[in-house]
């Protein structure tokens, strides 16, 4: 009907037909548009700054075939619109020429939407709170003024209409929680608080009614306010942090490229693929499935998954795991496990299960709880029972029981955690910490052992030449003629020293590649090779990982690589040990790297070769012998432990799937800022505690006067509005003292 009005008439009243037909046939050509579009979503991990935006969207933009590229440097990925033939390993290529790795992403694995709508939500209700407690406020400084009978009726009428509807709508949140509790017969700091709020309604309601002196509607609304602030200040120290599990979920190749009885390529959606199918992965590709190569040679990345920096030769009889990237020649392989039977669907078994340990963990605020609601009941009962024996009046004994209820509903406990965890988060944020689940400050406080990853965690990550003077110009120049020609990261890191050294590529010709060995061309007269040491006639089993030039007959030339240390590493772990933590490194490297960094940063209990399996077990141990540990990691093969810890730390440098796993993110690349912030959390919790006692003191004081029948609505107002902003005045006061001498650290 929509369509039909808004189309143009004819003179005689009758719509062009043409025009009838043109709103549906630009719908139709929209999906036409739609369906001849692919959508394809990469992660992009190493991107930091906003400048990255604009360099990874140029890069896509310049690929034929993109039509629209998006990027969104919170979540580190891109969105890109592009012709339906698309490939992700070309759009993956084309970062990796501008310097940024990626890796595609299954969209449909992913949450639909992004927004905050709690958040939105919260806001919205405190709005309505506000507002509605303003002008409730203002009829009730008119009663407390004097306003007496028939004027006095009619304000406190007109205060239940406004509280009525804005409690309701406000309230939401606190009815939904209090319901939920008592569902599974348990109580919860929602469960007094929904009960202060009916009880002070209804009894203003029938006080109301009877022409009584003395109504609740201002207290029950700036009660709902206030919470409603706590409850929107908790909401906020929490990242919109999606599930780990999930994430690991959309890392999995979603298309592969499977070879049919006749030999022909077909690009099938994983889901169709089984055990025993052939598929074909391009150098660059990520491995879809478990497998066993059958035919081809080349090198496999496997950091993402063992943490292990150097390269891993594959050809025929290789086992392979999905989640691994294909470096150099393509790959047929055997599939042997598909899907939910894969090793990173073990992984992310792994990830869901340590996730649904640590929800187990038990607030301050939870604790609190615990003890307070039944208090708080238990003591409004016995005042109503006192007060109707005594006056067998109960009209009074109710109007008494429910002051007691009102005046000490934990408004100020309500505030207590947030306030400080937002005042301490915010402290953070500043020094490029965010905190990211409500209850992470409280468990950093009681770690007592640090597990450190290496690769990419106390480390940049990526190879970097050794001694690039030590080599003679005309060694770089040969050199860096073939590193050009590859896309191995070693030959990424030999141009990168080149260039920095400002030396030219040699003139050479006829380059090309043996896949899984390295490169090869002509100089003049000499054949040269850059690769694998047993490939040129060097050696390959060296610690450092290394390549080999080898010019005509000379004798091969090494150059060898290290990993960069991370700015600020030595720093955290010394910082960590002056507070009395055990300190150790847990890593899927080798030995002989895994001893070096240790040395270098100053830690002494170092495990080498250890499976995501193994880290995440090493970490349950020491939590099943009663350590609280911190993991700080990067990698896939990092989610498990980090989920498995009792507090977690990534960098925003790290793949997706490990940002999503951890509590706090490390925002810059400095890791020295991680010693101090938990500091930072030993305070915010000692502000936790004080705040706790200064809503005791104020009970203390407050519910003698509530059960002596002294507690007025406006008594109740203003105490719960002294003790609220009492409370947040003191969480204000984070970071202010020094923290207090650490105490030894404990033999783990």
């Amino acid at each position: 009907m929509a369509v039909v009005e808004d189309l143009p008439e004819s003179p005689g009243g009758v719509a062009c037909p043409a025009c009838a037909v043109t709103p549906a046939a630009e719908v139709l050509a929209r999906r036409e548009r739609a369906a001849r579009e692919a959508r394809i979503m990469l992660s992009v991990p190493e991107m930091s700054s906003a400048a990255c935006i604009s360099r990874v969207e140029r890069a896509l933009k310049a690929v034929p075939g993109v039509r629209t590229a998006r990027v969104n440097l919170t979540m580190k990925r891109a969105s890109v619109t592009a012709a339906p033939d698309m490939l992700p390993e070309t759009l993956a290529e084309a970062l990796k020429v501008a310097g940024f790795e990626a890796h595609e992403l299954d969209p449909g694995a992913l949450a639909a939407t992004e927004t905050d709508r709690t958040g939105r939500e919260l806001l919205m209700r405190l709005g309505v709170a506000g507002f509605a407690s303003m002008n409730v406020m203002l009829l009730s400084i008119s009663v407390w003024s004097g306003a007496e009978d028939a004027t006095r009726d009619l304000f406190h009428w007109i205060s239940a209409a406004i509280a009525l509807p804005a409690i309701a709508f406000a309230g939401q949140p606190f009815f939904r929680n209090a319901w939920a509790a008592l569902k599974t017969r348990r109580l919860n700091m929602d469960v007094p608080i929904v009960l202060a709020i009916l009880l002070a309604v209804g009894t203003s309601l029938y006080e109301t009614s009877q022409s009584g002196a003395h109504a609740y509607f201002d207290a029950a609304l700036t009660l709902t306010f206030f919470l409603l602030a706590g409850r929107y200040l908790d909401h906020r120290t929490r990242a919109v942090a999606r599930s780990a599990a999930e994430e690991l979920a959309a890392l999995e190749v979603p298309r592969a490229l499977r070879i049919g009885p006749d030999g022909a390529e077909h690009t099938v959606p994983l889901a169709d693929l089984a055990a025993g199918d052939l598929v074909l992965v391009r150098p660059g590709g990520r491995m879809p499935v478990d497998g066993v190569v059958e035919r081809g040679e080349s090198e496999l990345d496997r950091s993402l998954l063992t943490g292990e920096t150097l390269p891993v030769y594959a050809g025929p009889g290789t086992e392979v795991s999905a989640g691994e990237v294909n470096l150099t020649g393509p790959l047929t392989l055997r599939a042997t496990a598909v899907g939910a039977d894969s090793s990173l669907h073990a992984l992310t078994d792994l990830v869901a299960v340590a996730e649904s340990g640590r929800s187990n963990y038990s607030s301050l605020a939870d604790r609190a709880a615990a003890l307070y609601a039944p208090g708080v009941h238990i003591l409004a009962g016995l005042s109503f029972a006192g007060w109707y024996i005594g006056t067998g009046d109960l009209r009074t004994a109710i109007n008494i029981a429910a002051a007691v209820l009102i005046i000490t509903c934990p408004c100020a406990l309500g505030l207590a955690v947030p306030a400080v965890t937002t005042a301490a988060s915010g402290r953070l944020f500043r020094k490029g910490l965010l905190i990211k689940d409500a209850t992470a400050l409280e468990r950093l406080a009681e770690v007592d052992t640090v597990v450190f990853d290496k690769t990419g965690t106390l480390t940049a990550g990526t190879p970097r030449l050794d001694a690039p003077q030590s080599h003679p110009e005309e060694v770089l120049a040969v050199a860096r003629a073939l590193a050009e020609a590859s896309s191995h990261p070693l030959s990424r890191a030999l141009v990168a020293a080149t260039e920095a050294a400002g030396v030219a590529a040699a003139p050479v010709a006829d380059i090309r590649e043996t896949p899984g060995f390295g490169m090869e061309a002509r100089l003049g007269e000499d054949r040269i090779r850059l690769g694998r040491g047993d490939w040129v006639g060097g050696t390959q089993d060296g610690a450092k990982a290394a390549t080999w030039l080898k010019i005509g007959d000379a004798a091969p030339h090494p150059f060898t690589f290290c990993d960069a240390l991370r700015s600020g590493a030595a720093a955290a772990v010394a910082g960590f040990q002056a507070q009395g933590l055990a300190v150790r490194l847990v890593s899927g490297d080798g030995p002989a790297a895994v001893e070096e960094l240790a040395r270098e940063v100053g830690i002494q209990d170092w495990v080498a070769g250890a499976t995501p399996v193994e880290k995440a077990g090493i970490v349950g141990d020491l939590a099943g012998q009663g350590h609280k540990v911190l993991m700080v990691g990067d990698g896939l093969n990092d989610t498990a432990a980090l989920s498995a810890a009792h507090v977690s730390i990534s960098p925003a440098s790290a793949l997706d799937a490990a940002r999503v796993a951890s509590d706090i993110v490390l925002l810059g690349t400095d890791l020295s800022e991680l010693a101090p912030a938990r500091a930072t959390a030993l305070q915010a919790i000692r502000r936790i505690r004080e705040n706790f006692r200064i809503a005791t003191v104020y009970n203390v004081i407050a519910v003698p006067l509530a059960v002596a029948g002294l507690a007025t609505p406006l008594i109740a107002a203003l105490a719960m509005s002294a003790s609220s902003i009492t409370v947040s005045l003191n969480a204000l006061r984070v970071g202010v003292r020094k923290p207090r001498p650490a105490r030894p650290a404990k033999e783990v």
